[in-house]
């Protein structure tokens, strides 16, 4: 019980000893929303203790961290007296946890998978039966053995010169023997399928710009400090403070989870194309990005 005591005393106490920083420094929270980019209603927020108006994680505790700086507060230690005050909440209020991100990821990533061997089905698929029908074709044109190939070639042999001409009802018919001489004379000119690889080969290029069409590249441009963490394709890739002038280039396959600190701080671009802000200054926004939607985030000009 006096365990519990005290930490309800520090979860009480922690937004009383930043306010009293505060107002020892002389600034009001506007001085400080202006300087670290945090919006007064966060820094209220704060001040009061409620942390459900924080975004939660590494964000509340970079908004901890900036607060601190600006009143002279050793940053390092007033984080850990956040931590000590809020020991669960600071970590997951505002935000889904990170499992609940990596099972959609993972969802995702197995229809991608279907529609992959779906596609692949649909162009071999075709392939396979032209191979098939133009192989059997060029077996049924080839005449049966025996047959005459050359109806010329099986014509009696004219009579000769000295010989009376007789009737032509009289002529014998050409002899089985002088039929297979004819087809091994003159034999029929056999069908060839067409070539396969070409086919498989246009497919492959297909294939190929269709995957090169599926890659989003986006630039970040970072204009005053903020907290930037991106998740791309299921993978954490940033979870960091960038500061003014820092830039990184992504490129995403899948989808990209982004989630800014501040809105108005980030300057992006998808596919070489400038995009919109994503919200207003201040405002910490969470945006999932796809090859498929990214045209939604575009500049409207």
């Amino acid at each position: 019980m006096p365990r519990a005591i005290s930490a309800d005393r520090a979860s009480s106490d922690f937004g009383s000893k930043l306010r009293e920083a505060r107002e020892r420094r002389g600034v009001s929270l506007r001085d400080i929303a202006n300087a670290t980019k945090i919006s007064i209603a966060a820094l209220d927020a704060l001040e009061r203790n409620d942390i459900s108006k924080l975004p939660g994680g590494i964000f509340s505790r970079a908004f901890v961290r900036s607060y601190a700086v600006e009143v002279g507060l050793d940053p390092e230690r007033t984080i850990q007296d956040f931590i000590d005050a809020f020991p669960h909440d600071s970590v997951t209020v505002g935000h889904p946890t990170s499992d609940q991100v990596e099972d959609t990821d993972a969802t995702q990533s197995e229809q991608r998978i279907a529609r992959t061997v779906v596609r692949l089905l649909t162009v071999s698929l075709p392939i396979l039966a032209l191979v098939l029908y133009f192989g059997t074709a060029g077996r049924r044109a080839a005449p049966p053995r025996g047959s005459p190939a050359n109806p010329a070639a099986s014509a009696p042999p004219a009579p000769s010169a000295a010989a009376p001409a007789a009737p032509a009802a009289a002529d014998p018919p050409p002899s089985v023997s002088d039929r297979g001489a004819a087809n091994r004379a003159d034999p029929a000119p056999q069908l060839k399928p067409p070539a396969a690889t070409a086919t498989a080969s246009t497919a492959t290029d297909e294939a190929r710009s269709t995957d090169a069409a599926d890659l989003l590249t986006i630039g970040l441009s970072v204009r005053t400090p903020c907290v930037v963490s991106a998740i791309v394709d299921g993978r954490k890739a940033i979870d960091q403070v960038l500061r003014p002038g820092d830039r990184r280039t992504i490129e995403v396959r899948r989808d990209i989870v982004l989630t800014v600190g501040d809105a108005s701080a980030v300057v992006m671009t998808l596919n070489g194309a400038d995009a919109r802000a994503l919200g207003n200054a201040g405002d910490v926004v969470t945006a999932r990005l796809t090859p498929a939607n990214f045209k939604d985030f575009l500049s409207q000009r």
